[in-house]
């Protein structure tokens, strides 16, 4: 990050940016979660095209990473590259990511999507976060790990604000009362 901003925007296109695709695909996993943990970062001091063009192709590999930890260390930051790729980009590219980090395996992965989820609404707006991502919300009120089941008792008011009185007691009022029962 800070190397890009010492060297100006040339050598990042051309030296930089192919190093960082390097760092992404790296045989170590190791070498792979950290590189994922700075996707975000790295992608703001890139124009919006250059990062779809050649980072994004990597976080959707990254996104089915065998390993555990590199999803969640991609998990932990990807929600923030919503503001960065800006409303078009976050609806053909990234939304669909973050439907299948929703549906992973491993608990971490899911809460670190969970947690950052109103990134993205200030960047699609909250109908088509409500479309595309509630149902992926309601399933996971349901999940078989407590902790992520916490994750979403605990966004449920930030969600509710955003949504609206209507649309809480259409979508969301029956999970909440199930949840007293």
């Amino acid at each position: 990050y800070e190397l890009c901003e010492a060297v100006g925007p040339d050598p990042t296109r051309t030296e930089l940016v192919p190093a960082y695709v390097r760092l992404l695909r790296d045989n170590e996993a190791e070498v792979r979660i950290a590189a994922a943990g700075k996707v975000t970062k790295f992608c703001r001091i890139l124009n919006p095209e250059l990062a779809i063009q050649h980072i994004l192709p990597c976080v959707k590999e990254l996104s089915t990473d065998s390993s555990q930890h590199v999803r969640s260390a991609l998990a932990s930051v990807i929600m923030g590259m919503a503001p960065v790729l800006g409303k078009d980009a976050t609806i053909e590219h990234l939304l669909p990511i973050f439907l299948s980090l929703l549906k992973d395996e491993f608990p971490d992965v899911r809460l670190n999507i969970i947690s950052k989820l109103d990134q993205v609404n200030q960047v699609i707006g909250i109908d088509l976060l409500s479309q595309s991502l509630l149902p992926a919300i309601v399933e996971l009120a349901e999940d078989r790990h407590w902790r992520v089941r916490l994750a979403i008792i605990e966004y449920i008011p930030l969600l509710a604000s955003q949504l609206g009185v209507g649309f809480f007691d259409d979508k969301l009022g029956a999970l909440c009362m199930q949840w007293l029962q």
